[in-house]
């Protein structure tokens, strides 16, 4: 027969699993606090957890959590870990000795901005710039445009202007670590240079640092998990080399500081990274750069638009925000609404004017300095 309902109502549940019937239901704070010292003294080499004191302590878990909380506090109180105020200056401590390390490194990268000059150009020059090639990711149209268009028109000046990177492995977005490949892919930056250097030996190259070498850098002085890699693959290798300055005869602009610690003031020293040319149009990473007073343009956001400016001394002019190089597909974000584009400015160095002219690779053909070409490379015609 079973049992009347009321019995069944008002039997207790099951206790949960912390709140062991064998072990002492209340106490005070200071019996508690005794009872956790206690442990450690028996055992001052062991980690003592929340699962080590459920099963070792005398106290269920609803006692110490009534006085105290959290596990983490109850510790705290009793001085076995260190309380909220110390760990806050351990902290501080520890951001100040990390950007010592970091500074070490900003200085190791300075002074390259403007170490390989180009012979003296004429009156008119052409200048080429692209910006977010992104390593690996870069579009091989894109590329294979680029590197004609600098063998045909030998540009007085050839800009990368920031992300000239990617890097996946110190993004945001998740990478597998087993499809890590940081060598690999600084590798590709070096091939790529090397072939724009071979293309036009006597362009002035200059790389703008964005946010993608930027975090290289930082990881850098970090040697996080994804640079142990490169430390042993690439041994001994500086800045310079790493980014391949060296060997390619690239300038590097970097003013902002690896340093700083918070988001806000990362931002702030990124978009110090910037070139003015010949006092005529500026190249910026950042849409910063809009509001700097002379034509230009800007990468970082994958998309062509133009905005039409004007000042009392230089007329009307323009400002560009680039297309990338980054192939238009990416599983992180919507790349389809990404433009491939390259621009041209054509300079009046006595005048100090410049006419921009941007070309659209983001479809099956483009015109290029009068020229067609063709993702299908067996409908290219000879311009």
């Amino acid at each position: 027969m079973s049992e009347p309902q009321s019995q069944i109502s008002d039997a207790p549940g099951p206790l949960p699993f912390s709140e062991d019937v064998s072990k002492i239901d209340s106490g005070t704070r200071e019996e508690l606090v005794a009872d956790l010292m206690r442990l450690v003294e028996a055992e001052p080499d062991k980690v003592i957890s929340r699962n080590y004191y459920r099963v070792h302590g005398r106290f269920r878990e609803s006692a110490w959590s009534e006085h105290f909380g959290t596990f983490q506090e109850f510790k705290r109180q009793a001085n076995v870990v260190p309380s909220r105020h110390v760990g806050m200056h351990e902290k501080h401590v520890a951001k100040h000795a990390s950007a010592d390390r970091y500074r070490a490194l900003s200085a190791e990268r300075l002074g390259w901005e403007d170490v390989f000059q180009a012979p003296k150009g004429g009156r008119f020059q052409t200048h080429v710039i692209v910006t977010d090639v992104h390593d690996r990711e870069c579009d091989p149209f894109f590329r294979r445009v680029l590197l004609d268009l600098l063998r045909r028109i030998q540009p007085q000046r050839f800009t990368l202007g920031g992300d000239t990177f990617d890097l996946p492995e110190f993004g945001k977005y998740s990478v597998d670590p087993r499809e890590w490949d940081v060598v690999g892919r600084i590798k590709w930056v070096h091939e790529f240079l090397a072939e724009a250097r071979e293309a036009s030996p006597n362009s002035r190259i200059d790389m703008i640092e964005g946010n993608h070498e930027y975090r290289l850098l930082r990881h850098l002085a970090e040697a996080s998990p994804a640079m142990r890699s490169i430390l042993a693959d690439l041994h001994g290798f500086t800045v310079p080399k790493l980014l391949g300055l060296e060997e390619f005869e690239v300038n590097y602009l970097a003013r902002g500081d690896l340093a700083a610690f918070w988001a806000k003031d990362i931002h702030h020293e990124l978009r110090k990274n910037y070139l003015i040319v010949d006092d005529t149009y500026l190249v910026h990473h950042f849409p910063e750069g809009m509001k700097m007073g002379l034509p230009g343009m800007h990468g970082h956001h994958h998309k062509h638009i133009v905005w039409p400016h004007y000042s009392p001394d230089r007329g009307p002019y323009e400002w560009h925000q680039l297309g990338c190089g980054h192939v238009r597909a990416a599983a992180y974000c919507p790349g389809e609404k990404w433009a491939n584009g390259i621009m041209l400015a054509h300079l009046d160095t006595l005048k100090r004017h410049v006419a921009f002219e941007y070309v659209d690779l983001s479809f099956g053909h483009a015109c290029v300095a009068g020229r067609w070409y063709f993702r299908d490379e067996s409908r290219e015609l000879i311009g």
